[in-house]
């Protein structure tokens, strides 16, 4: 129960709906015990009837007509309460499971890129749905069998003791035998169906990726050596399912079993009481015949509580495992920054701490307010590296970077991060329409900002071309658009936050020359007053550039104007002469 006590501090922030509940459920299980007791009376009523001649029939029948119609009364408040009691605390459960669960998701917000190279999507989407929907379980119905169980054995056995202390005692002998038998069960079913649920993940991961990948596999048309593998993996968990039914369809009849046993107990040993005159009503026997039938229900639950609590435990051991990671990037400054666009690099040196490559080698430059820097290089240079460290997805290994003179470090993350318009080199767009794609950099957009940043982007021709342009659904992660179109829509994104630092990240490698120089002359306008940095394979995204450096190895090894690097003969001078004649030849 270690991992679980994480969650007291939601017992004590619905500490009202728990405390209602429990009262709930003492009055309820009052007001049940009624029926046993009035039941008992009817028959001494009968009894007495039929040994003492003189007694009026019409009294004798106005005694059990009371009794019906206050066993009647009592039932249904008793099942108005015990409704008040699970709507009580179920929908507390409810309440613990969605701050559970906002909880876990801002943690994720919260992680910084290192957890997520570490940990995969579909472990991550199971923790925040299977994992907290199993942590639900243990605060919603197995703490309400649980209360419910403790205060119904307390009140029933104080009531069944003052009627009979010694037809207690036999009355409770199997009750044990049956809670180990039905933990016994679950224990096995809780077995079986974890390794059910492992396969039907082992399923789902195999058809997502067949449905992300269906393009290449028919390309290469494989369609029927992965429909033979669906089928074996399909089998596998077919006869897992099979294992885990078999156990399942022993609970009800072990029910019937233990519930048989526990009655015939009551009446061998009730009867033979009866017969010697310890007890003196056969209305005893029916009243500890639904005491024990009260009681059954509760102690089998004891099993499957107890199952339900171990896998509770192992869920919040999972959940908890990253509610205590710290994030690597920290908002170490509280009060709001003010950005305007200066960066300067001095000296900055970067290791990936999953694969500990240096990124960066003692990299230093600067950039003014409304100026445009160009970075090129080899892949794997560190160029992608810098625009991460700009946007502070990671933190430095050594130097500083310095944002308008202040470390960046100490700027207020949320305030860095909302004066930055970023286009990745993975274009992601999300499966909504086109518009609200592009307004996710701004979302309070109208249409006209919309259409002016998609022409810009020069991808405006290319929506409207589409049955619904701009309202056009996408597919996941766009994949209703060519990579030239979910480059131009990402660039349009960026293009509308209108931010006063713009990073483009190697964004024009999919789109031709011709397009890459029509972007490149609309940013030149809207760019004027922003920090640009570009990042690109193409001499021709960066001659335009007022700074240009190029990278090798994490290292600077140029930097200059294009005129400068021309000059210079070296390693941007024999590019560009590559890439034009290359284009010559096209």
């Amino acid at each position: 129960m270690k991992e679980l006590q994480y969650l007291n501090k939601y017992f004590v922030k619905y500490k009202y709906s728990f405390l209602i509940g429990i009262l709930t459920t003492i009055v309820a299980q009052i007001f049940s015990l009624f029926t046993p007791k009035l039941i008992s009376k009817s028959f001494k009523a009968i009894e007495s009837f039929s040994k003492e001649s003189t007694l009026n029939v019409s009294v004798i029948r106005a005694e059990l007509f009371q009794n019906i119609l206050l066993i009647i009364a009592t039932t249904i408040i008793a099942g108005f309460l015990t409704f008040l009691m699970r709507q009580t605390l179920i929908v507390m459960s409810r309440h613990i499971e969605f701050d559970l669960k906002n909880e876990v998701f801002r943690q994720y917000e919260n992680l910084s890129q290192n957890f997520y190279k570490q940990n995969r999507t579909g472990d991550l989407m199971n923790r925040i749905s299977e994992d907290v929907g199993k942590v639900r379980m243990y605060v919603g119905p197995a703490v309400m069998y649980t209360i419910n169980t403790f205060i119904r054995f307390a009140i029933v056995i104080v009531y069944m003791y003052n009627v009979s202390p010694t037809l207690t005692l036999y009355t409770l002998l199997p009750l044990p035998l049956l809670s180990y038998a039905i933990f016994k069960l679950s224990s096995e079913i809780n077995k079986r169906s974890t390794i059910f649920q492992q396969y039907l993940s082992k399923i789902s991961s195999f058809t997502q990726e067949i449905f992300s990948g269906i393009r290449v596999i028919k390309a290469y048309s494989l369609e029927n050596q992965h429909q033979k593998n669906l089928i074996d993996l399909s089998l596998e968990s077919k006869a897992k399912s099979m294992s885990l039914a078999k156990v399942q369809s022993l609970f009800g009849p072990l029910m019937l079993a233990l519930i048989g046993m526990s009655n015939l107990v009551v009446i061998y040993f009730g009867g033979r009481m009866y017969i010697n005159g310890s007890i003196q009503s056969i209305g005893t026997i029916a009243e500890f015949i639904l005491y024990v039938n009260m009681l059954t229900w509760p102690v089998a639950s004891l099993g499957w509580v107890s199952s339900m609590v171990q896998e509770a435990e192992a869920s919040q051991k999972r959940i908890n495992e990253f509610l205590k990671i710290q994030p690597d990037v920290q908002n170490n400054q509280s009060e709001k920054s003010i950005i305007n666009g200066s960066i300067v690099f001095n000296n900055v040196n970067f290791t990936y701490e999953d694969t500990n490559i240096k990124a960066l080698d003692n990299v230093s430059f600067s950039i003014n307010k409304g100026q445009t820097l160009a970075i090129l290089g080899k892949t794997g240079s560190g160029k992608s590296s810098i625009i991460s460290l700009i946007s502070r997805l990671y933190d430095i290994t050594d130097g500083e970077i310095l944002m308008d003179g202040t470390e960046i470090s100490q700027l207020n993350l949320f305030d860095l991060r909302n004066s930055i318009g970023i286009v990745p080199q993975d274009a992601f767009l999300f499966s909504d329409s086109i518009k609200n794609n592009i307004k996710f950099g701004k979302e309070n957009a109208t249409d006209m900002e919309v259409i002016e940043a998609a022409k810009k982007a020069v991808v405006h021709d290319n929506i409207i071309n589409f049955n619904k342009q701009y309202d056009t659904i996408l597919g996941e992660r766009g994949i209703t658009l060519s990579g030239g179109q979910k480059q131009r829509v990402s660039i349009a994104r960026a293009i509308i936050k209108n931010p006063n630092i713009l990073l483009l990240d190697d964004c024009l490698s999919a789109v031709d020359t011709e397009t890459e120089e029509t972007i490149l002359n609309n940013l030149l306008e809207f760019c004027k007053d922003k920090t640009t940095i570009i990042v690109s394979h193409r001499v021709s995204s960066a001659r335009n550039a007022d700074k240009i450096i190029i990278l090798e190895e994490g290292k600077i090894i140029e930097q200059g104007s294009h005129n400068q690097l021309i000059n210079a003969n070296g390693y941007y001078a024999a590019l560009y002469l590559k890439q034009l004649s290359e284009k010559d030849i096209q």
